[in-house]
């Protein structure tokens, strides 16, 4: 159930409405009479395929009582835009319109995403406001901070449409991890020959911060140690950026204690020069000869470790995937390692794994990253469940 109250910031609630319905949601939207000044019903109704509510007292409302009866079966209330005025009425438990009572007579969680002026936001009263409504148990999105319609710049901007849906998918995930510490690798690393030349890989890092995100929606405490790449933080993960091996190996065990769980998604480059030039090396016609160390296995000092946590390692392999992913699994004593071929997910959006553990083989379908990762989590605490 999408509410929307009266901000500029409710025509971003008609994308949201665009994109909630385009990944399968059945979304009724609820007009406050001041959210209708900016929107009409028409659009959200066109945009929903469904009845837009306004008015407490429609008799078309199932059983005559819309108050209670649209929210039943309802996972959740957002109230998108969320003005100062209507969450000032939220946290005084007003039920004085259609949308007030619906929060009120809900038996679903309720979302609010803000969206005022920021000097609205940083008022006392609206903190107050605020802070009633998180003792209540309401989830708060956002606001952001940046250009206003107003002109000013601040927080108090709503968030994106793509970042609310994001956020609200994030909300509604099964907590399989809560009360759990995750400390994830990923990314490439990238091993200096001289000041201008590395030895890298094509490590893009989208499945280790997909891992990230899929642990933090899962409720854990997520810490990500990062080798260079070009994506945002997933929200509420901790990040600590690295850029070769031995950096990445010195972060990991600065932050290992505590942590329940260790997931090795990097592409550690398995080797690094044994010396760095000084300077650029200058092109010449001989041949040239670079020396090369092994580079420390991070995944396997961590699960031999006292203490280890619940590890889990990651096996791109270019050919007989399940043969060397159960050896690596079995040679560094692993619960679980997830394996996939590099030609089906390396640097793109989509991937397809096998999870390996004492028990077989489990194949996931191929999916978005994400959806992948949320596959993995749920085997994780499976596993977790039965230790």
């Amino acid at each position: 159930m999408l509410g929307v109250t009266g901000g500029i910031a409710a025509y971003k609630a008609a994308e949201l409405t665009r994109l909630l319905v385009k990944a399968g949601a059945t979304v009724d939207v609820v007009l406050s009479a001041g959210g209708a000044r900016f929107v009409g019903a028409a659009t959200f109704q066109a945009l929903s395929g469904r009845p837009v509510w306004s008015d407490l007292w429609d008799e078309a409302a199932p059983g005559g009582m819309a108050h209670i009866e649209l929210s039943r079966g309802a996972d959740a209330i957002l109230v998108a835009p969320a003005t100062a005025d209507f969450l000032a009425r939220l946290a005084q438990g007003r039920a004085d319109d259609l949308l007030t009572t619906l929060c009120l007579a809900r038996e679903c969680p309720l979302l609010v995403a803000p969206a005022m002026n920021r000097q609205m936001w940083q008022q006392a009263p609206t903190r107050r406001n605020m802070q009633v409504l998180a003792d209540d148990g309401v989830a708060l999105l956002g606001p952001a901070s940046g250009e206003q319609a107003c002109g000013e710049v601040g927080p108090g901007r709503m968030l994106e449409a793509e970042e609310l849906f994001d956020e609200l998918a994030a909300y509604l995930q099964p907590k399989l991890l809560a009360g759990r510490r995750v400390l994830l690798t990923a990314g490439p690393t990238i091993e200096a020959i001289d000041p201008v030349r590395a030895i890298t890989n094509s490590s893009s890092g989208k499945m280790g911060y997909a891992l990230a995100r899929a642990c933090h929606e899962a409720g854990a405490a997520v810490t990500l140690v990062s080798g260079p790449v070009s994506l945002p933080v997933p929200r509420g993960v901790r990040r600590s950026s690295v850029t070769s091996a031995l950096e990445m190996r010195t972060q990991v065990f600065a932050d290992l204690p505590g942590q329940d769980i260790f997931i090795a998604v990097a592409a550690v480059a398995d080797y690094r020069p044994a010396s760095l030039a000084a300077d650029k090396i200058k092109k010449g016609s001989a041949e040239m000869t670079l020396s090369l160390l092994p580079n420390p296995d991070i995944l396997a000092e961590v699960a031999a470790s006292p203490q280890a946590p619940f590890c889990v390692g990651f096996a791109a392999e270019s050919r007989e995937l399940a043969q060397y992913a159960e050896a690596k699994r079995v040679a560094k004593k692993l619960p679980l390692v997830v394996g996939n071929l590099v030609q089906d997910g390396l640097g793109a959006d989509h991937n397809s794994v096998i999870l390996f553990d004492a028990r077989g083989a489990h194949a996931l379908p191929t999916a978005p990253k994400l959806e992948v990762a949320r596959g993995i989590v749920a085997h994780i605490a499976k596993l977790l469940g039965g230790r």
